[in-house]
């Protein structure tokens, strides 16, 4: 029996700081990309005027003769809008967009002209056509199957939830409990369904053992991706990861607050160690999502891509653009002209998210990005006067830090002082006399 995964992706719809720190730059050391987080799934949504191409990328892991996914639609597709696309692409895109650690080192303050400037303040197979017709008394039309790639692909129309669950039953998909009012909402909206399991036969020639995203190119005044029926069956909150390309500016979801991740932030230094800051991340996301009473979509990042600061992958070309469905680059090879990218993170369940997403693209193209600041002190041994004032800044700037880290996870401060470790030592005592005519 085939096993029908309404997973995330897979329901998505066709559908204090510094003066310094907003200069952003620093030296890029980690980032906190979608490996980090358990049941996430990817889109990727191109669009302009009523144009979109979306890629679906799935985490699905298990058996693949029990993989297939289920769809709405908003139109029909022929068989020339559906394409196999390459999962590097979307990876490479989360690698460029992915929140980032950044860290700077401090100037020697004996240098009073560097110290003014560097010193923070504190901080189908012939079979489903059968089936088409065999189940036309349900009120099921399968009005096209192809074969694209490794998939074996339907597109279905009916005229009740019920006849289409029955439908699906009968040809070995699972349908979980309670997807017949879901599914009838789509019908009212005149909304088809994309079914598509793997062909094993055609990925054993092929030579793939993987999933390969599956890519979709269609025209609809709907910007939306309905994940209600991705939760039919869920056993928890998922993590949804969107990277919209656009012409014009960054996306934001109409029907659910679109808040802006904290960021700029100065933290301990001991995050730069190996794990510390996924762990971070994740802590701060998940105490973001409860700030918000679990009913809010996060822009991690918002960027022309023409260019970053600092970049936490190279940026993509221009072919890979295309192939990921920029359809307006043109020809001309280098750079990514016209292209911004808006990557939002939502974590959603039935109980805080009982609308599809709805999205319109805006025309701000304000630079954004999760970015967090490490800054290393001074540790020279000359002194001075300004040594001394350093000295008193940097104390008050670690303890800035710390709670700064507690706030933003809920983590226990004595824990974060402990880990952060004694102050680093700057330079010896300025001498009484320095210090009587400062």
């Amino acid at each position: 029996m085939k096993r029908i995964l309404f997973g995330v992706v897979l329901s998505a719809a066709i559908a204090s700081s510094s003066a310094t720190i907003a200069a952003f730059c620093g030296f890029y050391v980690g980032k906190a990309d979608t490996k980090l987080f358990n049941q996430a799934s990817q889109v990727v949504l191109v669009r302009d005027g009523d144009r979109t191409v979306m890629t679906m990328a799935s985490d699905y892991q298990g058996d693949l003769k029990e993989f297939a996914i289920v769809i709405p639609v908003p139109t029909f597709l022929k068989r020339e809008q559906i394409h196999v696309g390459e999962k590097a692409l979307v990876d490479h895109l989360d690698a460029y967009s992915a929140p980032r650690l950044v860290e700077y080192f401090d100037e020697n303050p004996c240098d009073m002209r560097r110290y003014e400037k560097a010193m923070p303040m504190a901080a189908a197979s012939p079979a489903a056509k059968d089936a088409g017709g065999r189940y036309r008394s349900l009120g099921v039309t399968v009005e096209a199957s192809y074969t694209v790639g490794e998939y074996d692909i339907l597109i279905l129309s009916a005229q009740e939830s019920t006849g289409l669950e029955t439908w699906l039953r009968q040809n070995g998909y699972r349908i979980p409990a309670g997807a017949s009012t879901v599914i009838g909402s789509y019908l009212k909206q005149n909304m088809r369904f994309f079914v598509a399991r793997v062909n094993l036969e055609e990925q054993a020639k092929l030579g793939f053992s993987s999933l390969r995203p599956l890519q979709v190119a269609y025209e609809s005044p709907k910007f939306m991706l309905p994940i209600r029926l991705g939760m039919v069956n869920a056993s928890g909150a998922q993590d949804l990861f969107v990277y919209a390309l656009t012409r014009n500016g960054r996306i934001e979801t109409t029907n659910y607050r679109t808040v802006k991740l904290p960021s700029d932030m100065d933290l301990p230094v001991f995050l730069k160690e190996p794990g510390e800051f996924p762990r971070f991340y994740k802590a701060m996301f998940t105490q973001q999502v409860e700030k918000q009473d679990r009913s809010a979509v996060f822009t991690e990042y918002a960027w022309d891509m023409r260019w970053c600061d600092p970049c936490a992958a190279d940026p993509l070309s221009a072919d890979e653009l295309r192939r990921l469905g920029v359809f307006w680059g043109g020809e001309s090879g280098g750079g990514a002209a016209e292209v911004f990218l808006t990557r939002l993170h939502v974590r959603y369940d039935n109980a805080h998210f009982p609308e599809d997403l709805v999205f319109q693209q805006t025309a701000d193209r304000g630079n954004f990005q999760a970015r967090y600041v490490l800054r290393h002190p001074w540790t020279g041994g000359q002194s001075c006067s300004a040594s001394g004032n350093y000295r008193r800044l940097l104390a008050e700037r670690r303890s800035g830090e710390a709670t700064q880290l507690a706030s933003l996870t809920g983590w226990s401060l004595a824990d974060i002082r402990k880990k952060m470790g004694p102050d680093a030592p700057v330079g010896p005592e300025p001498t009484w006399w320095e210090r009587l005519w400062k």
